[in-house]
């Protein structure tokens, strides 16, 4: 495994649904290395949006042990900003009283921006085909054109782990390779990125494909 990433190992996570008690992980192991693109594949319900909620801290493990590694090494998701970890969540989270550019702006605000920080912001809005759209809020633009926000949000302060939920589950192809080429790029500069998707075209852009069913992690694409 190369320096930096993040790695569980034995990863159990349990709901209580009545007087039923859920399984949504079951003994979960798994590592992204820096520089890595990882897709996380498998049926609705099947636990992917779960793992990657433990991953980024929303959700806390009932078993194992969850490591960040290289220079966040010690550190627990919920000590980390926006330049260590960062999350494309399948609600997207857009502040709804931010126009769509202050969204994208908001990592850098929230310490102080750079005017190359300002600058990328522009860049991606256009990459990303919303920029046309900067002075609205979100309600003002589609689904598909918040889902290409919440990515450059994301992608803003080219965080040293991405997590991204069905990132192009709101996307034409020729939007989601733009956000596809966005997220490769990202693991190229270094970054450690998983990426939970139905999406085939995510499946061929991974250097690995992780499948998940009832809970359970295996290497390799669904059979």
């Amino acid at each position: 495994m190369s320096a930096g990433g993040f790695a569980g190992t034995g990863l159990v996570k349990r709901f209580s649904r009545g007087a039923e008690t859920v399984t949504a992980l079951a003994g979960v192991d798994l590592h992204v290395d820096a520089g890595e693109l990882v897709a996380l594949v498998g049926p609705s319900g099947s636990g992917k949006s779960t793992l990657l909620a433990l991953l980024c801290g929303w959700e806390t493990a009932d078993e194992g042990r969850l490591s960040y590694l290289g220079p966040l090494a010690g550190r627990s998701p919920v000590s980390l900003g926006w330049p260590e970890l960062a999350l494309v969540p399948q609600a997207l989270g857009l502040v709804a009283d931010l126009s769509l550019a202050d969204n994208v702006l908001l990592p850098a605000r929230l310490r102080g921006t750079t005017a190359a920080e300002e600058a990328r912001a522009g860049a991606l809005l256009t990459d990303f085909r919303v920029d046309h759209l900067a002075d609205r809020y979100p309600h003002q633009a589609s689904l598909g054109e918040q889902q290409r926000v919440a990515v450059a949000r994301a992608l803003l302060l080219r965080p040293a782990v991405l997590l991204a939920d069905e990132p192009t589950a709101h996307q034409d192809r020729d939007n989601a390779d733009r956000l596809l080429d966005a997220v490769g790029a990202a693991a190229r500069a270094g970054a450690a990125v998983l990426v939970a998707t139905h999406d085939e075209l995510a499946w061929a852009r991974a250097d690995r494909v992780l499948s998940m069913r009832d809970g359970s992690l295996t290497d390799g694409p669904p059979a």
